[in-house]
């Protein structure tokens, strides 16, 4: 049979064989060798083979057992290793991936998909495999290592593949499976925590930062935003993410953590993608850190207001107030508890973000009040590096300590009393008819030391004065003269149609 290249192949015990050979096959195991000798009355007798084997002739056979199988045989199923969680197992018309050594039952390799450095992809239970594939392959879990046995005639049968499986040739396939689902399947959900407190849940259009662990079914890990030591920033249910995330997105709570399984037709499909081979099933491990929405405005919950609450702030005004700056998350930012000193501002005039200038409105000293800015009011997408991270919705919980109201829009200084007629011979103390920015300065000083006048509060005073007397020496040539010198209310009014 070496000579030929092909194997003795044939039923035992049916009278396909000399009598000799029946009898010395039985009993034999795949991979054992046996040296046998026939006597003629068991082998051709008194005739023998003409041109081949002579009369009364003894017949040696070295023999070694290949192969063995019987027409009653099924698939055999040997489970090795089998993971402790099995949450599903293959059904007809699922689609798998997995890995195989294939060997005859003599041990000898004819194919492997971890040679190929690829899984082998298709449908379970509808024709795309041979029957005794088909069959071994169900119930099987993700992870699953077993061995299956199959015989030719529900493997290749007689005439094998052609290649390298020969004619009647049983099969043994070592597999692990990897991947595992349905073309039916939609994502599954499973929620790992979720917070007591959820006063609003993430709906279509609202931008969410997460944390995630991309990981295959077998556990493969492929991708980390923690890895990258920061969240993974998008618009949820509006495409621009794949369509199974676009969807498990949807619903959660801000500190939420849970676990999304997407299939392949909702995520990367056939084709995969960088380290995502095709037709794999997905897992994600998300922690949401926050979420806004474009629309959102400040939010603000007053914690304590004080019985007399009647002067309130308002734009101008100069105010001194404790925060804590925090993410929605309890990350802490900034404190000026921390740094035993208050915050003073100008409420109004964009010393601080949008959002605070609105959420410090309409206070009263002593109030105390969490005020939530989303990022389009506060940092916007780019944050501050090393500070504030990009898109992040921030937490202020803000005690007011003090208010100093502010003058009206438009005027940085006003008098407290009548204005003097003689108001410019006054500021002119040498009276030689000009006034210079030092003597307008000690002017100004000097109203404000007695009560007479008061400047906008919160500002630099070297500032203001500068600005006022710039505004007064109309021609620019660092004097103020009678005729150039007007209060604000003697201006005159021009119109501006254009504008």
């Amino acid at each position: 049979s070496y000579d030929r290249g092909s194997t003795f192949n044939v039923f035992v015990g049916k009278g396909q064989l000399i009598a000799g050979m029946d009898k010395a096959l039985v009993g034999m195991c795949v991979n054992e060798r046996r040296f046998v000798k026939i006597p003629p009355k068991l082998a051709y007798g008194s005739e023998g083979v003409s041109g081949v084997i002579p009369p009364n002739a003894v017949l040696h056979f070295d023999v070694l057992l290949i192969d063995l199988w019987n027409s009653e045989d099924e698939v055999q199923v040997q489970t090795y290793f089998k993971p402790e969680k099995c949450p599903r197992t293959v059904q007809v018309s699922d689609f798998v991936r997995y890995h195989y050594n294939g060997t005859f039952l003599d041990g000898t390799l004819f194919d492997s998909s971890h040679n190929r450095m690829r899984t082998y992809d298709t449908y379970v239970g509808i024709g795309w495999l041979i029957p005794g594939m088909d069959q071994g392959l169900l119930g099987m879990c993700v992870g699953e290592k077993r061995i299956i046995t199959i015989p030719p005639f529900l493997a290749y049968g007689e005439e094998g593949d052609g290649k390298e499986i020969p004619g009647q040739a049983s099969l043994v396939f070592d597999v692990v499976l990897l991947d595992l689902h349905n073309p039916k399947d939609g994502i599954t959900i499973e929620n790992q925590h979720v917070p007591e407190s959820c006063e609003r849940r993430s709906q279509t259009g609202d931008f969410l930062r997460y944390h995630y662990n991309g990981t295959l079914l077998d556990g493969t890990l492929f991708d980390s935003s923690y890895s990258r030591n920061r969240t993974y920033d998008t618009y949820v249910g509006k495409g621009y993410v794949i369509a199974g995330m676009d969807e498990g997105l949807l619903g959660v709570c801000t500190g939420e953590k849970r676990r999304i399984i997407i299939p392949p037709h909702l995520g990367y499909g056939e084709e995969g993608r960088g380290k995502i081979p095709g037709s794999a099933v997905l897992v994600f491990d998300i922690h949401v850190v926050d979420f806004h929405n474009p629309a959102d405005s400040v939010s603000i919950t007053v914690n304590y207001k004080p019985s007399n609450c009647t002067v309130l702030s308002k734009k101008g005004d100069y105010l001194k107030y404790h925060y804590n700056a925090s993410l929605l998350d309890g990350t802490l930012l900034d404190s000026t508890h921390s740094l035993g000193k208050t915050y003073n501002i100008v409420l109004g005039s964009g010393q601080v973000v949008v959002g605070m200038d609105m959420g410090l409105q309409d206070m009263c000293v002593g109030e105390r009040r969490t005020v939530v800015i989303p990022p389009h009011l506060g940092y916007g997408e780019d944050g501050v590096e090393g500070e504030v991270p990009g898109s992040a919705v921030l937490v202020f919980d803000i005690e007011l300590l003090e208010l100093v109201s502010g003058l009206p829009e438009g005027y940085m200084f006003v008098w407290n009393g009548e204005v003097s007629p003689n108001l410019f011979e006054e500021i002119d103390q040498n009276h030689d008819g000009e006034v210079l920015l030092e003597e307008f300065s000690e002017y100004i000083q000097a109203q404000v030391d007695s009560g007479k006048g008061k400047l906008a509060p919160g500002f630099d005073f070297e500032k203001i004065v500068k600005n006022m007397f710039t505004n007064q020496d109309r021609d620019g040539n660092g004097k103020v003269t009678a005729e150039e010198f007007k209060l604000k209310d003697q201006e005159a009014k021009e119109e501006h149609d254009e504008l």
